[in-house]
C-alpha cells in the first residue's frame, strides 16, 4: 500500500516528546518472613542478654503418710548471649538530578532511599536467618549477631557429619538429602517432646515445593474455584500440630526453619535512622542505618532440618 503523499510522519519529526511510564517495575523479592513474624524489643549495650530455665522432671511418684521431706534442689536460670551488628545502605544523588523531574519519582532521593530501605530489611533477614556465628567483633572485625541456626540445637534433624552446637556458634554442614515428611514429623516430635509449639515453617523455593508433595497434610486454607487446581500447601497439619508453610528468598535454601514466633525477637540498640551525610560537592548523601541482634528466647521452641537437597 503506498503512503500518502507528503504526509509528515514520526521518522521525520523532531519535537515528539518521549513516552515514558510514571510506573516502574520493580519484582526484586523483598518479603522478610522470619523478621516480619518474630517479636521486637529494645536493647542498652552491643551484647544483649537474656534467661531461660526449664521445670523439674515430671514424677508420678507418691509420698508416704508422714513422709519427712526431701528438699529438692532449686533450679538455677541459663543466661543466654547475642551481640548486635551495625547493618547499612546509602544513597546519593547529585544536585542537577534533585532538581530535575524524573519520572514515577517526586524526588529522586525519596525513591533512591525507599529502594535502600527495602534492601537493607533484605540484609537483615538473611542475618536474622542464617548460619552466620555470633562475633563480639573488634577495632578491625565487625560485629556479627548469630542467625537463627547458630541456636538450634536440641530439635533437630541433620545430614551426615552435620553437627551444631548452639548458643551462637556457627553449625557445620553436613551431606545434603531429600526432604522427606518423615524428616519433617521427626523435628515436630522432638520440638513436642521438649515443650515447644513452632507454628511456621520457613523454607526455599525448591523445599517449598517438596512439602506441597507430602501426602499427610491439610489443604490450604482457602475456597477455590471449580476450575482451579490446588497444587500447594499454606499449611501442614501433623500429629503435633499445624505449620503455615512460608517460601522465604533470604533463609538458606537447604535449611527448614521450625520457627514459634513467640520465642524469638529482633533487638535493636538502633532502630532504623536516617543520617545526612556530610557534603562535599555538588551531591547530596543519605544513610540508613540500624543497629540490632536475634534474641531466640528459648531454642528448644524451634527447630531445624538441615543439609536438605535444593533441587
Amino acid at each position: 500500500m503506498a503512503k500518502v503523499t507528503n504526509a509528515f510522519d514520526t521518522y521525520t519529526a523532531t519535537s515528539d516528546r518521549e513516552s515514558l511510564s510514571d510506573v516502574i517495575y520493580n519484582i526484586s523479592p523483598s518479603t522478610t518472613p522470619f523478621m516480619s513474624s518474630i517479636g521486637k524489643s529494645n536493647v542498652k549495650n552491643v551484647q544483649f542478654d537474656w534467661q531461660t530455665e526449664a521445670l523439674p522432671t515430671a514424677s508420678g511418684t507418691g509420698e508416704l503418710e508422714g513422709f519427712e521431706l526431701s528438699r529438692s534442689a532449686s533450679t538455677a536460670t541459663v543466661r543466654e548471649s547475642n551481640i548486635c551488628q551495625i547493618s547499612s545502605r546509602d544513597a546519593t544523588v547529585t544536585g542537577s538530578q534533585q532538581a530535575s523531574d524524573p519520572a514515577g519519582k517526586r524526588s529522586e532521593m525519596a525513591h533512591q532511599l525507599a529502594i535502600m530501605a527495602k534492601a537493607l530489611k533484605r540484609d537483615m533477614e538473611t542475618a536474622l536467618c542464617s548460619k552466620v556465628a555470633k562475633n563480639a567483633g573488634n577495632a578491625t572485625t565487625a560485629r556479627q549477631t548469630g542467625g537463627f541456626e547458630t541456636w538450634t540445637e536440641t530439635n533437630v534433624s541433620r545430614g551426615t557429619n552435620g553437627a551444631g552446637a548452639g548458643n551462637g556458634a556457627a553449625p557445620t554442614d553436613g551431606t545434603q538429602r531429600a526432604f522427606t515428611e518423615t524428616i519433617l514429623k521427626s523435628v515436630q516430635q522432638s520440638a513436642f517432646t521438649n515443650g515447644g509449639e513452632p507454628s511456621m515453617l520457613i523454607v526455599g523455593p525448591h523445599v517449598k515445593g517438596v512439602v506441597s508433595g507430602f501426602t499427610g497434610r491439610s489443604q490450604a486454607r482457602q475456597n477455590i474455584d471449580a476450575q482451579t487446581i490446588e497444587a500447594s500447601v499454606a499449611i501442614y497439619s501433623g500429629d503435633f500440630g499445624e505449620l503455615k508453610v512460608v517460601p522465604s528468598n533470604f533463609s538458606r535454601s537447604r535449611s527448614a526453619l521450625f520457627v514459634d514466633p513467640d520465642y524469638a525477637k529482633v533487638a535493636y540498640l538502633r532502630d532504623f535512622e536516617t543520617v545526612d551525610i556530610s557534603t562535599i560537592g555538588d551531591a547530596e548523601t543519605k544513610m540508613l542505618v540500624v543497629e540490632f541482634g536475634l534474641e531466640v528466647s528459648n531454642e528448644k521452641a524451634h527447630g531445624i532440618a538441615a543439609d536438605l537437597s535444593t533441587s
